[in-house]
């Protein structure tokens, strides 16, 4: 779970030609924790789940299908 929601977080961030550290920036977190997240190595708080998300324009769920 951790690897899809990594990806879908990279991919997602990506499509939205952002880099690491804006993303970081706009979600309020450090980016070596997105990069961490990205590359499954983290186990996220809730809490930063619903900020990426929000930093993302897109629902928390989003981040959590693992359909892509």
């Amino acid at each position: 779970m951790r690897a899809a929601l990594g990806q879908r977080v990279k991919d997602l961030r990506h499509s939205r030609k952002r880099s690491q550290a804006d993303l970081a920036e706009d979600a309020g977190i450090r980016r070596a924790l997105v990069s961490q997240i990205e590359r499954g190595d983290a186990n996220p708080r809730l809490d930063t789940i619903l900020r990426i998300a929000s930093a993302l324009k897109v629902e928390p769920a989003a981040l959590l299908s693992l359909k892509g």
